[in-house]
């Protein structure tokens, strides 16, 4: 199975030459390359990917519709790399920018040092040696004129260039490989799609739509990364996950976008039996309840503080962000806690929870799907947020019957 990172990254940027000169030689000529090189390594590409991506004429060459498809995704790749090193430092080569110079072993190698946080983790990870990694990560500094790690006690940590490099690198990769997919033919066979999934997309709209997706596309593979937004945002950022699903920000961070899909009212709930039904639920009595919550600056603890905007907050014994933890705690005490109805449908199904009055009106979340900006989706990640639309049309559909 071809990597990303097993293609030689020179051809590759050569694509986009000759698909504008229209030949061989005065694309060599514009990548910096020997026509004899250039027709060995657009050769080698081809036989590493399985399609042709030029025909051969007697007057030059015209790129194949996987070769097209191809150089775009390169090119975007390039200009994820570039943006990685445009903030920190020069080359002493200033007409060459640092992307250029770049190899794919040299990104494989500091993609790994990136993950693992260290030199021997990243050898373990790779199968390559330390002193190649060590070399790798060197040579990429020289290249980018600017440290990319640096040592920390006994650790080795990423500097800010490190980071951003890390990130361009990680999101060329991403384009390289869909690529190859797209070229191929596979994608609409299955691929691989990661999502971010926040706690209330877990218990009911996700599930039914990665289901759908694998009854129409068996060979898929899904990673489901489970967090907060907090946990997810950065590896949504550096191209780790393909889009979260999960309650939305007032304003998204800088490079990412939000597609709203449905607004949830949140409610709360306690166990069966607790004292709090046997009499009159108001906010004094509300107020005199210990309660279960999630950390503060959260838009679930928001909500909650809400409540009681015009008194004193009740005591908060337990603090916490798991909806499993959470649930099992209602069930055994007295505390109360203020979550969607979709996180304990089956609870309150089954009698272990029960909801205390009625939905709170100015308690609405807007759940919805979060994305890079610029991402352009392969076909699997434009099946599953397609899938995902029909859960939350079906499921809300339901709700009102």
């Amino acid at each position: 199975m071809t990597s990303p990172f097993d293609l030689n990254l020179r051809h590759l940027r050569a694509l986009s030459a000759v698909i504008a000169q229209g030949s061989l030689s005065r694309g060599a000529e514009a990548a910096g390359l020997s026509q004899p090189a250039l027709t060995q390594g657009l050769g080698k590409l081809e036989r590493q990917i399985g399609v042709p991506l030029f025909e051969r004429h007697s007057d030059g060459v015209s790129p194949t519709a996987a070769g097209l498809l191809l150089a775009d995704r390169v090119a975007r790749a390039f200009d994820y790399l570039a943006a990685g090193t445009r903030r920190f430092g020069r080359t002493s080569r200033s007409f060459v920018r640092p992307e250029q110079l770049m190899t794919a072993s040299q990104l494989d190698a500091f993609l790994h040092f990136a993950a693992a946080q260290s030199f021997m983790g990243a050898a373990q990870a790779s199968r390559l040696s330390q002193p190649a990694i060590h070399r790798a990560v060197r040579d990429l500094e020289q290249i980018c004129a600017v440290p990319l790690a640096e040592r920390r006690g006994r650790g080795v940590m990423l500097t800010a260039a490190g980071r951003a490099l890390a990130r361009g690198a990680r999101l060329a990769q991403q384009e390289i490989a869909a690529g190859i997919i797209e070229v191929r033919g596979e994608d609409h066979e299955g691929g691989r799609v990661a999502i971010g999934a926040m706690p209330l997309s877990r218990a009911l709209v996700l599930p039914r739509a990665l289901a759908e997706l694998l009854r129409a596309m068996p060979h898929a593979v899904i990673d489901v990364v489970e967090g907060s937004w907090r946990e997810l945002i950065e590896p949504l950022a550096d191209g780790i996950i393909d889009l979260t699903i999960g309650a939305l920000r007032d304003e998204p961070p800088a490079g990412l976008v939000q597609e709203p899909l449905f607004t949830d009212q949140l409610a709360i709930f306690g166990r069966p039996g607790h004292p709090i039904l046997e009499g009159p639920i108001d906010i004094a009595t509300l107020c005199g309840q210990p309660w279960i919550v999630g950390p503060a600056g959260t838009p679930l603890r928001r909500h909650w503080e809400a409540m009681f905007a015009d008194g004193p907050l009740p005591a908060v014994p337990v603090e916490c962000g798991s909806v499993m933890v959470i649930r099992g705690m209602l069930a055994q005490s007295d505390l109360l806690t203020l979550l969607s109805p979709d996180q304990v449908a089956l609870e309150v199904a089954s009698g272990m929870l029960v909801q205390i009055g009625k939905p709170l009106p100015g308690a609405v979340r807007t759940i919805g799907l979060t994305t890079r900006g610029g991402w352009r989706p392969t076909w699997i990640q434009r099946e599953l947020m397609r899938h995902i639309r029909d859960a939350v049309r079906d499921t809300r559909l339901q709700e009102n019957r």
